[in-house]
């Protein structure tokens, strides 16, 4: 399966928009280092490697960092600039912020960025267009589609498991979320909030599945939920409530699943 982080930090969530601006990103606590160096600590301990998807504006100020998880064997890939949705950009705003991050993470660690992540996966129905940009701007992977009916975000009808999205531009591999059926609902397994929020079973069950079928999950996570110490956000009850509930409960959950499952990079080829 593969393992992925969303390299972030604690204030880029874009569900703290509302409390939080964009100009105001310099004057908060970093604290993306230390929980990092946690999930590479992590990863190497269970021999496992994985992918991430590091935020531009956040690279541009932590080269070192950036540096460091390519030193550990990790893949590098693109989470946007400025972590804002696919929804609130024109095609060509889009574009020159694909095109920015993607430029500034090859500087930094000399190899080809291949993948990308939409902030929160939110490449929705509709919006094929930006798989016709991540083409013509050099990407050959995507990993925003979550296959499920959520607000906000997800793709219902998308397929649950690797396939190729076929463009005028070419051919882009995606790399959905992975999911569970339960009694003919589908539910969100992919890690995040759900691993949080719901029984390790429905993770576990979920990656289970994927291996009976000989098929790849993808699982991903975010370094400031193995940072139950960081600084709260004074926001609505239902974010406070996303956020911040079972973070003590992720490190333990990590090393279950990584014991349970092995897990790669999405192209082992970029991290060599």
């Amino acid at each position: 399966h593969h393992f992925s982080v969303d390299v972030e930090e604690h204030f880029h969530v874009n569900a703290f928009e509302p409390y939080i601006a964009r100009a105001d990103w310099e004057h908060q606590p970093s604290r993306v280092d230390a929980s990092t160096d946690i999930l590479l600590d992590l990863l190497a301990r269970h021999g496992a490697t994985g992918t991430f998807f590091v935020v531009g504006w956040l690279a541009d100020r932590k080269p070192a960092l950036v540096r460091r998880i390519a030193g550990a064997g990790h893949e590098i890939a693109s989470h946007s600039w400025w972590h804002r949705r696919v929804p609130t950009l024109t095609p060509a705003e889009f574009r020159e912020d694909v095109v920015r991050t993607k430029a500034r993470l090859e500087e930094i660690v000399g190899r080809p960025v291949l993948g990308f992540r939409a902030p929160s996966f939110s490449i929705l129905p509709g919006m094929e267009w930006a798989f016709d940009v991540l083409l013509e701007t050099g990407h050959t992977y995507d990993s925003s589609v979550f296959p499920i009916r959520r607000p906000g975000y997800g793709w219902p009808g998308a397929p649950t498991v690797p396939y190729d999205i076929v463009r005028p531009a070419g051919s882009l591999r995606e790399y959905p979320m992975t999911t569970l059926e339960i009694l003919g609902l589908r539910i969100p397994a992919a890690g995040g909030g759900y691993l949080r929020q719901l029984p390790f079973g429905v993770i576990r069950r979920a990656f289970e599945s994927y291996t009976t079928l000989g098929q790849t999950g993808m699982f991903y996570i975010h370094p400031w939920e193995v940072d139950p110490a960081q600084p709260r956000v004074d926001c609505g009850w239902l974010t406070r409530l996303r956020h911040y509930r079972g973070l003590e409960r992720t490190l333990p959950r990590l090393d279950r699943l990584l014991r349970a499952f092995r897990f790669s990079a999405v192209h082992p080829l970029a991290a060599a």
